[in-house]
């Protein structure tokens, strides 16, 4: 690939990315966002035109391909558990349990991913009638705990924070009901 100074490069298998400012030899020098300055192969840089996050915004995540892609990614598993006599389903939003893999996707992917995810479980269990989802979103910045109380505003449920001794604080458990009028 041919490069050139002032063009926009990520680094292969890692989360760097930056702008060519010169050329050593046979090496490209980077410098990233934050300044620092780096070497590397030309094979191991590409150039980007567009920034992903712009791309992201006009993805389709109803897109065929991409729900084949992810249905023949991911072994079934069974999320229900019961306790008392109840039917509970489990879902970790975790993005490392629901993806095979996050190469190529920003921040932003794998929060809309997530939240389809919730979307999907939710829809289901309003379908099959099942009464409580608890939801495994982990504590980090609590973006994802923000946008799935958002979703969960838009449908007939109630939801809390699960039990602690049980989940930890990193789970929503939410009471579905079945009789929305």
């Amino acid at each position: 690939m041919c490069f050139e100074i002032g063009n926009k490069v990520v680094v292969i298998d890692d989360v760097i990315r930056g702008e060519v400012f010169g050329f050593l030899d046979e090496l490209v020098l980077v410098k990233d966002e934050e300044g620092m300055e780096y070497r590397f192969l030309k094979t191991e840089l590409v150039k980007i035109e567009v920034e992903q996050k712009e791309l992201s915004k006009y993805l389709n995540i109803n897109n065929t391909i991409l729900k084949e892609k992810i249905s023949k990614e991911q072994p079934q598993k069974n999320n229900f558990i019961k306790s008392k006599n109840e039917v509970v389903m489990e879902v970790d939003l975790h993005a490392e349990k629901i993806l095979k893999s996050t190469k190529g996707m920003d921040n932003y992917d794998i929060l809309s991913f997530q939240i389809e995810k919730a979307r999907q479980k939710i829809e289901y269990c309003l379908s099959k009638k099942i009464s409580k989802i608890v939801f495994i979103h982990g504590v980090g910045e609590g973006v994802l705990k923000t946008e799935l109380n958002y979703l969960l505003n838009r449908y007939p449920v109630k939801y809390y924070e699960a039990s602690y001794q049980k989940y930890g604080m990193g789970a929503t458990e939410v009471y579905v009901y079945q009789n929305p009028n």
